[in-house]
């Protein structure tokens, strides 16, 4: 069987992309996460096909042997936050580029034949010119956006001197089932629905007009594992988004609708690091990856709603 590890494997997405592993049926699958912000929960009706370990990314001597020999291992583990890093910047720092520089040591060092890393389009920043391609100038306008781009950094110079295999995605907004809603740095689909279910107005950062290329965590799932597996690949960066663009009015306006009511949103101040527009361009993914993403907008809430309806608590 083939072995994979998933750093972050217990988050919203890591934990997507762990039974989209075991869908193949020739995965031995492990997954490593210090519980900051995964959930055991998120692999609860999986728990006994897979290895579970409960590690640092921050201590090299926890995770070196969880890596060794292993054919991919997919780096997601992070702490995911624009508001957080600049409210906090030194965990984030410490785990987003010391713990990423571990993870890609470990993989050199132990023989693992490729490294997926997860990127993030909030290393564009702003920029005049949409859809975002890859060959832009980065602008990082946060901690979070600085540590996920040296993080490519470094997945291209373990490719170019150490022989080990990388690829990165540059995931944009993902949402979908299992993101959690309770926590002040939440994803604003999560927020949206947890508002929407409760029937009460969400708080919109801004006047709702920034745009956002929303993409399904599925449809994440599928890319990474293209990515994971695409021959003629190593040290390159790649775009994960759908290659649409909705403004977060839009997005609320399309929940009510879905849902048959009508909550006005509450309008709130910008916070910092927040990028006005995000769009990707998606040509380099389709044509070298084969990304093909399956569900729109509207599916993709839809499928998110009906999970938070029926997992939420009386």
């Amino acid at each position: 069987m083939t072995r994979y590890i998933v750093t972050g494997g217990a988050g919203f997405i890591g934990s997507m992309l762990v039974r989209a592993l075991l869908e193949r049926g020739d995965a031995q699958v492990g997954v490593i996460d210090n519980f900051l912000s995964g959930r055991e929960a998120n692999l609860e009706e999986v728990r006994d096909r897979i290895e579970v370990h409960r590690a640092d990314i921050r201590r090299f001597a926890e995770i070196a042997p969880l890596v060794r020999s292993a054919d991919t291992v997919f780096h997601l583990a992070a702490i995911p936050s624009v508001p957080r890093s600049i409210a906090d910047p030194v965990p984030s720092h410490e785990t987003n580029i010391d713990g990423t520089f571990n993870v890609l040591r470990a993989c050199a060092d132990g023989g693992v034949r490729r490294v997926f890393y997860a990127a993030s389009s909030s290393a564009y920043g702003d920029t005049e010119v949409l859809p975002k391609v890859e060959t832009m100038t980065p602008r990082p306008k946060s901690p979070y956006a600085l540590q996920k781009l040296v993080g490519e950094y470094y997945a291209s110079v373990f490719a170019s001197c150490f022989a080990l295999e990388t690829v990165s995605v540059r995931y944009f907004n993902v949402y979908g089932p299992r993101q959690d809603p309770s926590s002040p740095y939440s994803g604003v689909i999560s927020v949206f629905m947890k508002a929407l279910l409760e029937h009460r107005s969400p708080t919109i950062h801004g006047d709702g007009e920034q745009s956002r290329d929303l993409t399904y965590v599925e449809d994440v799932a599928e890319l990474t594992l293209k990515a994971a597996a695409a021959p003629g690949v190593s040290g390159r960066v790649f775009n994960g988004g759908n290659g649409g663009r909705y403004t977060l009015n839009q997005v609320w306006e399309m929940l009510q609708r879905i849902e048959g009511v009508e909550i006005p949103a509450i309008y709130g101040p910008l916070r910092a690091g927040d990028v006005r527009h995000s769009q990707a361009d998606t040509t380099a993914a389709v044509r070298d990856l084969g990304h093909a993403p399956r569900f729109s907008l509207e599916e993709g809430l839809k499928r998110t709603l009906d999970w938070y309806r029926k997992t939420r608590n009386p």
